[in-house]
């Protein structure tokens, strides 16, 4: 089975960083060639492995921004 393909093509920021180094991050990923989405997910600190995590289309971005925004933190 064939490596999965991807390219950080823009970082928007580090929402927590673990003990052992590993980073929760938002990014735009392009997986396997086809269009970047948004995706939250963990990351050592090459940006060689990750965890599971979301990914998120524009869209779906902006009615997540919508639902948080209505959070009363």
């Amino acid at each position: 089975m064939a490596g999965i393909k991807f390219e950080i093509e823009e970082n928007f920021g580090v929402v927590s960083e673990s003990a052992n180094g590993w980073t929760k991050e938002l990014n735009l990923v392009s997986w396997n060639g086809r269009p970047a989405k948004f995706d939250i997910r963990d990351w050592d600190e090459e940006h060689q492995k990750m965890g599971k995590g979301i990914t998120l289309t524009t869209d779906e971005v902006r009615e997540l921004k919508k639902i948080l925004n209505d959070i009363d933190l």
